[in-house]
């Protein structure tokens, strides 16, 4: 059987067949341009979920970091008070027990006029240059403003010397 086509309709068919293939060739351009960005899409999100996998493990750690250091803030700050009110306690401690024992002055050995020791009472004195061999009698206090024999006549003198801090 033989078909008989018409020119007009043949010419209609190879134009039609050109466009034809021209929207396939367009539509498969189009086709890997939506491929590649889909591929790019698919890396970038990739490369997000990554990043933000990242982000959480350094979140995480900074929280527990945050933490730590919050626990030790609330130490040091507790240790600081307690620091602070031990300073303070001893600081009452000490003014009170300079009141109390504050001595107005206290007692110099001299041997042969040098500096030997120096002792809160005037016994204590006395028992130091005896624990040094010095007699036990004969012990002569210097009154404050006389005049002091000379050092070199005196083997052992005890001097009550006023404290510059006492009232």
């Amino acid at each position: 059987m033989i078909t008989l086509i018409r020119t007009r309709t043949l010419n209609t068919l190879r134009s039609n067949l050109s466009e034809a293939e021209a929207a396939a060739a367009a539509a498969r351009e189009e086709a890997e341009q939506h491929r590649a960005e889909s591929q790019h899409s698919t890396d970038s999100a990739i490369r997000a979920e990554l990043a933000v996998e990242d982000l959480q493990i350094a979140l995480a750690r900074s929280k527990a970091d945050a933490a730590r250091l919050e626990g030790e803030l609330k130490a040091l700050r507790a240790q600081s008070v307690l620091d602070n009110e031990d300073r303070q306690t001893l600081r009452t401690l000490l003014r009170i027990t300079r009141k109390q024992n504050a001595p107005d002055r206290v007692y110099v050995l001299f041997r042969r006029g040098q500096l030997h020791s120096v002792h809160a009472t005037l016994e204590a004195a006395e028992s130091a240059a005896e624990a040094e061999g010095a007699p036990r009698s004969g012990w002569s206090t210097h009154t404050p403003g006389a005049a002091l024999p000379p050092a070199s006549e005196v083997l052992w003198r005890v001097q009550p010397l006023p404290l510059g801090g006492a009232r």
